[in-house]
């Protein structure tokens, strides 16, 4: 079902959310008050996307098509040696259903094992894209860095 390694080389991933928000971009404290598609409430968990287009995607499909007000990205560096593990969606059926309790229930499972800094998994919005959890308790996670927030740029089309 899935692969435990570690980057052979280092990795880019990126966030996108609001710096005057109740919780900073680059923080765990908003999947520690609610759970998601891959976690549990209380759990040390961010998300990001590998690419910037799929973490837009990700916004605009929580804002319901709405342009997000306030919006920054940041571009986040994941070390070469970094541990981490990639789910097969063709192996783990049920992880897109509504509910997400087959993903969830996965991604506990991940996070309480603590068996690896990092967990690919796939978009449910652009299904060939991946999301990437990262579990802020792991000693791999120390490596990772992110860099200064830049505004993101909608672009009206989206929106028309």
């Amino acid at each position: 079902m899935t692969a435990h390694r570690t980057l052979a080389r280092d990795h880019q991933a990126f966030r996108i959310g609001d710096p005057a928000g109740e919780h900073p971009i680059w923080d765990d404290g908003g999947a520690r008050q609610a759970e998601g598609r891959w976690h549990e409430v209380g759990s040390g968990v961010i998300y990001a996307s590998e690419h910037y287009s799929t973490a837009m995607l990700e916004k605009l499909v929580h804002f319901n098509g709405e342009v997000p007000p306030n919006q920054h990205f940041i571009d986040i560096t994941i070390p070469a040696g970094t541990s981490y593990e990639v789910v097969n969606p063709d192996a783990l059926s049920g992880w897109a259903s509504f509910g997400g309790d087959v993903a969830r229930d996965f991604g506990k499972a991940w996070y309480t094992e603590r068996r690896s800094a990092i967990l690919f998994v796939p978009s449910v919005v652009a299904r060939m894209e991946r999301n990437i959890v990262f579990n802020t308790s792991h000693p791999d996670f120390k490596g990772v860095t992110v860099s200064l927030e830049t505004p993101v740029w909608w672009d009206r089309r989206l929106f028309d």
